[in-house]
């Protein structure tokens, strides 16, 4: 019988050299907590996913359970600071895509570095990547409620959560990336294709931009609803809300990848929104990004063709 003993419980120097010595011939794993909602979401799957490959324990830090146990029924045990802070872990990077040599990650004591968001790491076990996203049942109470006020007056909706990401991505996509982000036109693509697909569509908006998204999305046939405001330091509850719509059209950005494939259903996303020489396709791969069945619209890059002669 295997003995275990509570991580949380080692505070002690001997506690922690018995702690290593039993979980030494297993090992154990995390990752370095780096960015916001999305990106900490793809770092937990794919620590998740890559740990029960190489057959290794995962666990969490601190930092990262507060943060996303706002939201999820995580199961992954959190370390202890202060046992995290003398594990003798070795920093092992890792890109944005599944690579073959990730399947064979040698060394007992291994955190996880970089900015992981591919559904190529774990979507061979996606039902358990949704099980650790599972929603706290407060929250789904809440959506639930918020859904139910708008479809008071009508027998049958189909929700489409709608997430335009803008901010700092407005300036830096085509200043530093040679991209775009979502525009107005493109919206209105997406959104017409849900129109012509589904009778009863409701539009739920989250952004933080919001309002540039009243001002370029036109509400005027009673089918789009503005959610939150956009306060990117409390993003929980739009991506609660996106997570529960039926289907999503999303621009760009971590957090709207995760908000699609927490939701299932159809997905319309903002493909080809860099120049062929931009410096972030070295980081970024499309199809390594998107799932194959979603459907891309390609970006309107002549704002940048403009400015690069």
């Amino acid at each position: 019988m295997e003995t275990t003993i509570n991580v949380s419980k080692c505070l002690r120097d001997e506690d922690y050299e018995s702690f290593k010595a039993i979980r030494s011939s297993k090992g154990m794993w995390t990752m370095s907590p780096i960015g916001r909602l999305g990106n900490q979401m793809g770092q937990y799957a794919t620590l998740f996913a890559l740990a029960k490959l190489n057959r290794k324990q995962a666990y969490i830090s601190p930092g990262m359970a507060d943060y996303l146990s706002l939201n999820f029924k995580l199961t992954l045990p959190t370390l202890n600071q202060k046992f995290e802070d003398k594990t003798p872990w070795k920093n092992y990077h890792v890109a944005d895509w599944m690579e073959e040599k990730y399947r064979n990650i040698s060394g007992d004591y291994i955190k996880l570095v970089g900015y992981p968001c591919s559904w190529t790491f774990y979507h061979h076990i996606r039902e358990e990547i949704l099980h650790e996203f599972s929603f706290h049942e407060f929250i789904t109470k809440e959506v639930t409620l918020y859904f139910r006020n708008i479809a008071a007056q009508r027998p049958s909706v189909t929700y489409v959560g709608v997430h335009v990401r803008r901010g700092d991505y407005v300036s830096v996509m085509p200043r530093m990336w040679k991209g775009v982000t979502g525009d107005k036109k493109y919206l209105e693509q997406a959104m017409a294709y849900f129109r012509n697909k589904y009778k009863d569509v409701v539009f739920v908006v989250t952004s933080n931009g919001i309002d540039w998204c009243r001002k370029n999305i036109d509400a005027s046939k009673g089918d789009v609803y503005f959610s939150g405001d956009g306060n990117e330091s409390k993003p929980h509850r739009d991506f609660a809300i996106l997570a529960h719509c039926n289907h999503t059209i999303m621009t760009i950005g971590t957090f709207g990848f995760w908000a699609a494939y927490l939701a299932g259903g159809e997905t319309v996303y903002l493909t080809n929104f860099t120049l062929p020489d931009s410096p972030f396709l070295k980081v970024f791969k499309y199809e390594a990004a998107f799932l194959p069945e979603w459907i891309g619209i390609p970006a309107d890059l002549s704002p940048l063709l403009k400015k690069n002669p």
